[in-house]
């Protein structure tokens, strides 16, 4: 499944990477300069984990930070060039392959701009088809292993002379705080580059076909955009097979940013018996309906879009807006290892107040 990755592949990435962003997942158009970086640069190519050799080398590419802050970041496109770069250093071998950790509005096109740059592969396979808060839940099943890994981070704002380059080797869970704490000082998101793994993992732990899934799905949504927003939201729910939850105006919206680089807290649907409450940490990780039950929850897919049918990010949220939620089970997704590992969830159930592992990983089977 080789497939070059051109100009008319650029939109379609991220506005299916919107969808999945789950309310976080980056900025549209700072997928839109990856993308348009990397075909000014050479020839992205994406391709099954299969056509790579078993002991091939493939690392992911992340951005890490807190998609709705309103902090002074500053990424630019060799940022997420210099990450690989210093991955590779370290690992003494060129990596064969960037995956990512999450789909997004610019996640999803993380690895393009550092494929073309360096000549290897974009795999077709992401950590999480969904975008979440913590490295660890894209980690492909690393978050509770000891062995070392190497996680490096580059970017920063540099008018505050906030840049930084970074290469840690430690337990996966020990080293991801780290990277978060970068962030934060760099100015709330920076470029990453971590967990070299071989191809044979990545076969066995990643959520495969992730990015084709994106891609398919902007497609679908380029197609109906002529026919106005209804027709949009009837090609997302066909396509990704969920169904639109719920539609009303935000009465409430509570959400704090934090020096680990998290954006915390709840939005609240409608009022009365048929509000329901979004819980967030960067994405929408849960929702309960008026009287405290769980209605949807990570790893499902929860997505809040204008009435325009624009998926809108935790920031782009104000209170008196009508939106539209979106929710897609976990039933219908291929899972990598990550969400599936009881190591990930601790820290945001902390961080939240909320219980998630008992929700994510029942009837992972289905």
């Amino acid at each position: 499944m080789k497939r070059i990755l051109t100009e008319a592949d650029i939109e379609p990435a991220v506005r299916g990477g919107s969808v999945y962003a789950a309310g976080g997942g980056g900025w549209a158009d700072h997928g839109r300069m990856l993308g348009r970086t990397a075909l000014g640069m050479g020839r992205p190519e994406l391709v099954s984990i299969d056509e790579l050799s078993p002991d091939d080398w493939v690392a992911t590419a992340a951005a890490i930070g807190a998609p709705a802050s309103t902090t002074a970041w500053e990424m630019r496109g060799g940022d997420y060039v210099k990450a690989v770069q210093l991955l590779n250093e370290a690992l003494g071998t060129p990596v064969a392959g960037l995956m990512v950790g999450q789909n997004g509005k610019s996640s999803t096109l993380n690895g393009w701009l550092p494929a073309a740059a360096l000549g290897c592969k974009v795999v077709d396979a992401v950590g999480d088809i969904r975008a979440h808060p913590t490295g660890d839940m894209g980690s492909i099943g690393m978050a509770g292993s000891p062995e070392p890994m190497i996680q490096t981070a580059v970017g920063g704002n540099r008018a505050e002379g906030r840049y930084i380059e970074l290469v840690t080797r430690g337990a996966t869970a020990k080293v991801s705080p780290i990277l978060r704490t970068a962030s934060d000082m760099s100015g709330g998101f920076i470029a990453s580059a971590r967990n070299p793994l071989p191809a044979a993992y990545v076969a066995k732990n990643a959520a495969l076909g992730g990015i084709s899934m994106a891609l398919d799905l902007g497609h679908a949504i380029l197609a109906a955009a002529p026919k106005g927003p209804a027709a949009i939201l009837d090609a997302i729910v066909e396509k990704t097979g969920g169904r639109l939850l719920a539609e009303g105006v935000i009465t409430r919206k509570e959400v704090r940013y934090t020096n680990e680089a998290f954006d915390i807290g709840t939005v609240t649907v409608g009022d009365g018996a048929r509000a329901i409450t979004l819980h967030v940490m960067n994405e929408y990780m849960a929702i309960d309906d008026a009287e405290g039950n769980r209605i949807a929850s990570f790893p499902d897919v929860i997505t809040t879009l204008s009435t325009a049918a624009e998926p809108l990010s935790v920031g782009e949220l104000r209170e008196g807006m009508r939106v539209h939620v979106l929710h897609v089970p976990k039933t219908l997704l291929p899972l990598g290892a990550g969400v599936l590992d009881p190591a990930v969830y601790p820290p945001c159930e902390k961080a939240m107040g909320i219980a998630l592992a008992p929700y994510a990983l029942e009837k992972t089977n289905a």
